[in-house]
């Protein structure tokens, strides 16, 4: 099939395909960007396969980076953009189950595609709209299918990561894994503990933040996989497959381990422990931390005072919306909203006197009873007891002042 129009990506990039065949090579748009224009979807990077070696690419382009030169990527730079050109190649001697041992740079654009991971990332474009599909890629697309480029246990064997990414495009797409696909994730499951946590950690994630991702975590539990991944395989949880309820878009990372964890019924140090294991960036454990605190006041029917919202940041409540509504809470969230929004201060850098001006306008000096009016305001501002006014709080602090020795 052709296409009967480029996107506009396509057609920027265009003239580095025109370009590099004016020069006697091949070089079509590859993988992912195809996939999503076909689908309808947004494309995030435009990626290139050439049949010219990289001397080839560098001696046809003025300006290019070494990217990935050793496996054969690298960048052109045309007017300020940059695309990553990647020389055809056949991979060998996958000893980690993550890298290849040998690549060997090709001619034929059908070697090239035959060593990728599913049959919808193995289509080509040509500068003139031609479709190449040697693995009935299209007829995947058409059907919302996910399935292994040749023999699945040869492509998890390659790399192991491909089995994560098989789950995380069915929840992305909402496509369904091909059963003889779907039993090689079963039966090779344990490669999985072969790769690093950190490019696990990445799938998971994308998986769990796609429109789709009770999709793919019916399909990471039910082939066992959660037996290979951190935390879950030392741990006897329980967890549902969401299969019995609507289920809405998560916010973010921290939303996924707040609904995690709330489901399995996890203590604040579990899942701290679970997000170390699986090398969470600091900012995550605490925003995760703390979603999970509060969610445990709201399900355990606590009065929620102005103080208890100020303790939140402002993507506490919009997270927590997004986990109530896949866990079935009966929690008014736009009132909380609304309360929070309504909060006088939201942090103390809006409180409208400092340190500075306390010491010039009270006689106090830097320590213990400087830091106690400060919280004495902050906290009187956010209950309502007084305004947010720099006079008014200095007459304010200014009679309590010898309760605060």
């Amino acid at each position: 099939m052709y296409l009967s129009e480029f996107p506009p990506e396509f057609q920027q990039a265009l003239p580095i395909l025109q370009q590099i065949e004016a020069n006697g090579y091949e070089a079509y748009f590859v993988g992912g960007s195809v996939r999503d224009f076909l689908l309808g979807k947004a494309i995030a990077d435009v990626d290139i396969a050439t049949s010219a070696f990289p001397a080839e690419i560098k001696a046809i382009f003025p300006v290019t980076i070494d990217t990935g030169i050793k496996h054969g990527t690298v960048t052109v730079l045309v007017d300020h953009v940059g695309y990553e050109l990647t020389t055809f190649r056949t991979e060998s001697g996958y000893q980690d189950f993550r890298r290849p041992d040998q690549v060997t740079f090709v001619r034929s654009l059908a070697q090239d595609l035959q060593r990728r991971d599913f049959t919808i990332n193995a289509l080509a474009v040509r500068h003139d709209g031609l479709v190449i599909d040697h693995f009935a890629g299209l007829a995947d697309l058409r059907a919302k299918q996910i399935r292994a480029v040749g023999a699945a246990e040869a492509r998890f064997h390659e790399d192991a990561l491909r089995m994560m990414r098989a789950v995380r495009f069915s929840s992305q797409l909402g496509f369904t894994i091909v059963p003889e696909t779907y039993q090689s994730l079963i039966d090779n499951r344990a490669l999985l503990d072969k790769i690093a946590v950190e490019r696990i950690h990445t799938e998971f994630i994308k998986m769990m933040l796609s429109p789709n991702w009770q999709v793919g975590w019916a399909s990471f539990l039910q082939t066992g996989l959660v037996a290979h991944v951190p935390f879950f395989k030392d741990q006897a949880l329980t967890m549902p497959t969401f299969a019995q309820r609507a289920t809405s878009a998560l916010q973010d990372e921290a939303a996924v381990w707040t609904m995690l964890a709330d489901v399995a019924a996890l203590s604040d140090q579990q899942l701290t422990v679970m997000l170390r294991q699986w090398k969470t960036a600091n900012q995550v454990i605490a925003a995760s931390r703390a979603s999970l605190a509060f969610s445990r006041k709201l399900q355990a029917g606590q009065a929620i005072s102005a103080a208890d919202l100020y303790q939140l940041d402002d993507q506490v409540l919009p997270r927590l919306a997004t986990v109530g509504a896949n866990l079935g809470w009966t929690v008014d969230f736009a009132d909380l909203e609304q309360r929070y929004q309504a909060l006088p201060i939201h942090d103390a850098h809006e409180l409208a006197v400092d340190g500075g001006l306390l010491m010039a306008r009270l006689g106090l000096t830097p320590g213990p009873q400087l830091g106690r009016a400060l919280k004495s305001a902050e906290q009187a501002v956010v209950s309502g007891a007084v305004i947010n006014e720099p006079e008014t709080l200095i007459v304010w602090l200014r009679k309590r002042l010898p309760d605060m020795i």
